[in-house]
């Protein structure tokens, strides 16, 4: 049984700065949530806010987590609002039939394939080096989409192979005698990214630093194929998923939204 929670960290405890500035330190705190150890279990999680006096963590598992070790170390262990909510999932995969449409959030690392880097990494340079004194075959180097359009054409190209399509934004119609002839009243895809963020880590503190180009999404989405769309809910979209990237949520739509079809 999926379960998804909302965890409170306040910011200005040491343990919370040193988890917030590192996506890697803030998975492993995650994973120690989970009672059977090591973790085979999949795991999405994602910074959903941060001001310098809170931050919110979404956290979907397959089992039933307990944190009390974040609420203590790094939240705000007894105090309102402090304790995380956490709330079976297997009601809201339930609702999700064809043709339905809702609110989304997603935050991902839109990537791509490509033979050669343009800008090789010093660890891009060195297999580049190691596959040619090997006489190997190159393999696909994954690169980060950098601009806004591309991360948006990223998702759109995949909606589908995930379940669900992004319908067209529609604007409010012209008061009467106002409509132009053959006036256009969509606006493109139901989906804006609000947010776009470098994250620069290192894993080990002698090892490469890690840097991910991410981006919020938020918008509408119908459904197309149920099954697909559970299936990605509870296993996300793109890589990274370790450090905060690729989870799904939805939400019902606001009755002026729906009503706009």
């Amino acid at each position: 049984m999926p379960y998804l929670s909302k965890i409170a960290l306040n910011p200005r405890r040491r343990a919370a700065a040193a988890l917030l500035s590192s996506p890697h330190r803030l998975h492993a705190a995650i994973l120690s949530g989970l009672a059977v150890q090591p973790v085979t279990e999949r795991v999405l999680w994602r910074l959903d806010s941060t001001t310098p006096h809170r931050a919110d963590i979404l956290v979907l598992t397959d089992s039933r987590p307990s944190w009390a070790h974040l609420v203590d170390d790094a939240g705000w262990p007894g105090a309102d609002g402090g304790t995380p909510l956490i709330a079976d999932y297997t009601p809201l995969l339930e609702r999700i039939t064809r043709g339905r449409e809702f609110a989304f959030r997603l935050t991902a690392n839109p990537v791509q394939s490509v033979p050669r880097p343009s800008r090789p990494s010093e660890q891009q340079a060195t297999r580049l080096k190691e596959e040619a004194d090997n006489g190997s075959r190159p393999r696909g180097f994954r690169v980060a989409h950098r601009t806004a359009t591309q991360q948006l054409q990223w998702l759109l190209k995949r909606s589908e192979r995930h379940g669900f399509s992004i319908p067209d934004a529609t604007t409010t119609p012209p008061g009467p005698g106002l409509q132009t002839e053959n006036q256009d009243l969509t606006a493109g895809p139901a989906v804006t990214i609000t947010s776009r963020d470098i994250l620069r880590f290192h894993k080990r503190p002698d090892g490469p630093r890690v840097t991910l180009s991410t981006a919020t999404f938020e918008g509408r989405l119908r459904v197309t194929d149920p099954d697909t769309l559970r299936a990605t809910l509870l296993g996300g979209i793109g890589p990274a998923k370790g450090y905060g990237q690729g989870l799904l949520t939805l939400a019902p739509l606001r009755t002026t939204e729906a009503n706009h079809d």
